[in-house]
């Protein structure tokens, strides 16, 4: 079973600690990490907090009011005359202009529908 971070930063300080002439890149083959966490260990006892990651946009996001403003017509309608995720695709793409695929329209659109029937 492998350390955790705060527990392989110990051991380097540690391992630096007993034998000073140690080096970084004898430290970084020893534990089995690159040379940079090494010297981040031995910079701070505590490693550095990980970054979180910029969520990314969809393709859709543009039209998801779009999207909304069309199922919340929908809900007046006949059930056969409802709007379903692959009408909606062919929509998107002929007036829009956004290349998608099904699943991915299918998606924003179960979420749309679901938010519309929470409220």
């Amino acid at each position: 079973m492998g350390l955790s971070r705060a527990e392989l930063f110990a051991a380097i300080r540690r391992d630096k600690r007993l034998d000073p002439e140690m080096s970084q890149r004898v430290l970084a083959e020893k534990y089995g990490v690159h040379r940079r966490t090494v010297r981040q260990a031995l910079t701070s006892a505590f490693p550095p907090q990980r970054k979180k990651p910029v969520p990314r946009t969809s393709v859709l996001d543009p039209a998801k009011g779009w999207v909304d403003a069309m199922l919340r017509e929908d809900l007046a309608a006949p059930r056969k005359q409802k709007h379903t995720a692959r009408r909606i695709c062919s929509v998107l793409r002929d007036t829009l202009g956004t290349c998608t695929d099904g699943p991915l329209t299918s998606t924003v659109v179960h979420g749309c529908a679901s938010r519309l029937s929470r409220s």
